[in-house]
């Protein structure tokens, strides 16, 4: 094995719910062989349901190796681990039981795997949130899932687009309980969280962020709310306070629509909709979910299950392979940030050095 193989990110990917688009996105990704000198990917699931995914969509002479452990994984091939061998009904485009119940069986496989160390990242396929409930799974999605797993209380969902980043304040709540789900010390947690994020994982060595208004016009200084001038603006002053360069709070409309968040490396916003609605507009076929926060690397392609077009081999693979990339990037990011803290230059080096 050459040093470049050595040097390639061992991805583990979730295969999701095996009735959507998961299965596929996951073999058209790998279909391309360019991609194996991105990453070396272990997928964990079955074969026999990746078979039946194949055979739908002619792939030819395409295989997975078939491994039984991480360490096995071949870097010029795509692998997977049987996570289960027995026979699996697939029911192409529909919301089953069973689909719930083997997308949570690869999910358990997978972090168990991170978080021994076997693999260095993890990118997840779509599940179904309602399909896959049980009494090993009550929570609202994966986030919530890896946090609790991973023991880890301060997270953001965040969104990410090339240099468009988007985390939201409030995660998944219903709308008429957001005004009273944000608070002054909420704002300035997953700024924090935001900001530590484009420093650690994006590489960005002092980033500008924006904070979004909760109501229409920001306010128009109270006239449509007060939540602006009582809560987000002394958020906003308090990130100053501390160093964190946050602007705001803008009105979520002509701040997408003028193209302002180009300024900035990442945006704040205060619910679901009001982030995830332009940012889906924007970047719907390349969008990758990232969650900030968390001790180990986890993305995900920003579409969901997708049972509509499930098995008609129309599914789009680019936010499945961005969503690769990704991960990738802030397995390297980490490492780099982690080794500047660890040999930080002693003082006076670089003045030295320039004479």
């Amino acid at each position: 094995m050459s040093n470049a193989d050595h040097n390639l990110v061992k991805i583990g990917i979730t295969m999701g719910d095996i009735n959507g688009v998961g299965p596929e996105v996951i073999i058209k990704t790998f279909l391309d062989n360019r991609m194996m000198q991105v990453c070396t990917p272990v997928v964990y699931g079955s074969s026999k349901v990746a078979s039946f995914y194949r055979k739908q969509m002619n792939t030819g002479e395409f295989t997975f190796n078939i491994i039984k452990d991480a360490s096995q994984a071949a870097s010029k091939n795509p692998n997977m681990i049987n996570v289960w061998d027995e026979e699996t009904k697939v029911d192409v485009g529909e919301a089953t039981e069973l689909g719930g119940k083997k997308a949570l069986q690869s999910l358990q496989a997978t972090v168990a795997d991170l978080k021994a160390g076997k693999i260095d990242a993890m990118v997840t396929a779509p599940i179904n949130k309602n399909n896959i409930q049980s009494n090993e799974f009550k929570f609202p999605g994966h986030t919530e899932y890896l946090a609790e797993y991973f023991e880890t209380k301060k997270y953001l969902m965040l969104l990410v687009n090339g240099n468009l980043r988007v985390g939201t304040a409030t995660g998944h709540i219903p709308l008429n309980e957001v005004s009273k789900a944000i608070s002054k010390e909420k704002i300035i947690e997953k700024a924090e969280i935001l900001n530590q994020s484009l420093i650690k994982d994006f590489g960005v060595r002092k980033p500008k962020i924006a904070i979004l208004g909760l109501n229409p016009h920001a306010g128009d200084n109270g006239l449509l709310g007060k939540e602006e001038i009582e809560i987000i603006s002394p958020a906003v002053q308090q990130l100053k306070e501390k160093g964190i360069l946050a602007f705001g709070p803008y009105p979520a409309d002509g701040f997408f629509g003028s193209g302002a968040f180009e300024k900035y490396d990442g945006v704040l916003a205060m619910y679901h909709d009001q982030g995830l609605a332009p940012f889906k507009a924007m970047s719907f076929s390349s969008g990758v979910n990232f969650t900030a926060g968390l001790p180990i690397v986890r993305t995900s392609p920003d579409h969901g299950t997708a049972y509509d077009i499930a098995g008609k081999n129309l599914a789009s693979e680019n936010s499945f392979r961005e969503a690769i990339y990704l991960a990738c990037d802030i397995v390297k990011n980490r490492k780099l940030y982690s080794e500047a803290g660890e040999n930080p230059l002693p003082f006076g080096t670089y003045k030295k050095e320039r004479g």
